[in-house]
């Protein structure tokens, strides 16, 4: 009897399209070999086989990562998004100051009579 392993999350489960690829997939790959290609073929003639490879790897790069790339469940156009939002445009701001306990040094003094006496150091 075959038995077929059912995953407990379905919402992570994607459809496959085309050679166990989703339709983002394909899409950001034929990006990527649309400008990687072409430019592959069109320099490789001036400046070199090795040069023009890599020149094509470092264009496909950034398609390759908004196919592929997730993290925490979020595609990468996603956490691109939310870190510009906190870095840039809107950088926290900090609404409180606090005293810091380390920078005050007081010494305490006990008097002759058992109390003690708090004198502040001042700061050289």
């Amino acid at each position: 009897m075959a038995f077929v392993s059912v995953p407990k999350d379905l919402a992570r489960v994607k459809n496959k399209v085309f050679l166990n690829m989703t339709a983002r997939q394909i899409i950001c790959l034929s990006a990527a070999a649309a400008v990687g290609l072409p430019f592959y073929f069109l320099t490789r003639g001036y400046i070199g086989t090795s040069n023009a490879a890599t020149g094509m790897v470092i264009l496909m790069m950034p398609a390759f990562l908004f196919a592929m790339y997730k993290k925490d469940g979020l595609p990468l156009e996603k956490i691109l998004r939310n870190v510009i939002n906190v870095k840039i445009r809107n950088p926290a701001i900090r609404r409180y100051e606090v005293e810091n306990f380390y920078e005050r040094q007081e010494v305490s003094t006990k008097s002759k009579n058992g109390g003690g006496k708090v004198e502040k150091k001042k700061k050289r």
